[in-house]
């Protein structure tokens, strides 16, 4: 697994006149596994797509080893970044193992022979998600919890050093939440992928994840550790909510236990900050 250093510098991205996310620092740790937390509407999805480059910051650059990513060629980013959208969209009548198999295009020519490889990644993808079974059925007959897993199939098989998804738990049970979050912190532990997602569930969130950024209305206002994070006054300043938060008792990591809705008070927690040195522990 390669190094590489994974930044936004000053970042400033919206639609059209909005701007979303304005001056916005993050230092992406390496090979960690880290989790963007935050009301709807804050800008984490917004955030993930410049990342991703899907979307151009009108300011400030992404920065991956050191060069901004939108200058950088499509399939070189590609062969280091995966993305994992939060709606994304396949054609019609496709089935599931070819819809894996097109995780495996940035490794490819255009004239590139089919390697063993390229089986052996899409069958481990496949076999690591539980839809092996599912091989040759259309992805447009499956239940949306199958489908998310045959879209995160399709991203591991890319086999990238860095992978973003946005709420990979989305449409799955409580059970295969678990199976895919196990799933990437084994990926993390096996192959160093670093990791982020936009998760809503924050004590999963704080279980899974070495760092956390928790954002509102565009800005960064807490970041390091989920214990750094996860306090019951950064809830209050972020979501507006009062509650009481516990260690987890199987790992020691903070739970939270809504009470309520708080009032929200205009000051920052502490204004944005950055990672603890930019790695978590």
């Amino acid at each position: 697994m390669t190094d590489h250093t994974f930044s936004a510098d000053g970042v400033a991205v919206g639609y059209g006149d909005r701007t979303v996310i304005d001056s916005l620092d993050l230092a992406v740790p390496d090979h960690r596994i880290g989790a963007i937390i935050g009301p709807n509407g804050c800008g984490k999805s917004t955030l993930l797509r410049a990342l991703s480059r899907l979307l151009r910051p009108s300011a400030g650059s992404v920065l991956l080893d050191g060069r901004a990513i939108h200058e950088m060629p499509t399939r070189q980013v590609a062969t280091v970044l995966g993305l994992l959208p939060q709606s994304p969209s396949c054609p019609e009548g496709i089935v599931v193992e070819d819809l894996v198999s097109r995780g495996r295009a940035p490794h490819r020519g255009t004239f590139a022979r089919w390697k063993a490889a390229d089986d052996e990644a899409i069958a481990s993808a496949m076999e690591q998600t539980g839809i092996a079974e599912l091989a040759t059925r259309p992805v447009d007959e499956l239940s949306g919890g199958q489908r998310q897993r045959v879209w995160i199939a399709m991203a591991l098989a890319q086999q990238t050093d860095l992978l973003l998804l946005d709420e990979p738990t989305t449409y799955l049970d409580l059970a295969y939440q678990i199976d895919v979050l196990e799933l990437l912190a084994e990926l993390n532990r096996s192959r160093g992928t670093t990791i982020v997602m936009v998760l809503h569930d924050i004590n999963l969130a704080a279980r899974y994840c070495d760092w956390l950024v928790a954002m509102r209305d565009g800005a960064v206002m807490a970041q390091g550790s989920p214990a750094e994070v996860v306090t019951e006054q950064n809830l209050r300043e972020v979501f507006s909510l009062e509650t009481r938060v516990l260690p987890d008792p199987v790992n020691g990591a903070p739970i939270v236990v809504p009470i309520g809705r708080a009032t929200p008070t205009p000051s920052h927690v502490g204004g944005p900050q950055r990672g603890r040195g930019e790695r978590a522990a």
